[in-house]
């Protein structure tokens, strides 16, 4: 069996408007979040990570590299994708099917619309709109990441920074 976190990225600032969207960071409210995520889905659902796939932008590299951190992955084990900045769900598909099968936990980071679109394909869990630094979780029903898109798929787990236990 295999389990896959999708994970969209934490808030990010608008301070500097004439900055690229791809260059901006989290602002003070993203860090915060995306560090007390990593703490509460470490703790809460006692989940282990063997790998973080993300999108190369600032503020998806920044969210993961907290989840990095609370979690303990290698530097190496951090693998960026540029297809999960504006994402389909075709690309989504592509990159899960192409993930290291030593891994058996990977955390994939990237962006709405897309990250939305993608978690409603997957499960009869619904989600209206993921939210900044949301966690969805499921357990796939395989050994292998390539089968993924034919493989049974079961809800883990939903959370996010407002959902308050």
């Amino acid at each position: 069996m295999k389990s896959l976190l999708l994970i969209r990225h934490a808030k990010s600032s608008w301070n500097d408007l004439t900055q690229k969207d791809f260059d901006r960071p989290l602002n003070a409210r993203g860090k915060k979040d995306a560090s007390a995520m990593a703490k509460r889905v470490r703790k809460e659902w006692n989940v282990s990570l063997d790998a973080i796939v993300a999108s190369p932008s600032k503020r998806t590299i920044e969210t993961a590299g907290f989840f990095a951190e609370e979690f303990a992955v290698r530097k190496k084990h951090i693998i960026q994708v540029p297809a999960l900045y504006e994402p389909t769900i075709a690309i989504f598909y592509e990159t899960i099917r192409n993930f290291n099968e030593d891994f058996k936990t990977i955390a994939l980071f990237s962006h709405d619309n897309g990250i939305t679109y993608f978690v409603n394909e997957l499960t009869n869990v619904h989600v209206d709109d993921m939210p900044t630094c949301g966690v969805f979780a499921l357990r796939i029903l395989t050994e292998h990441w390539k089968d993924f898109p034919e493989a049974d798929k079961e809800f883990w787990f939903f959370d996010y920074p407002k959902n308050i236990s």
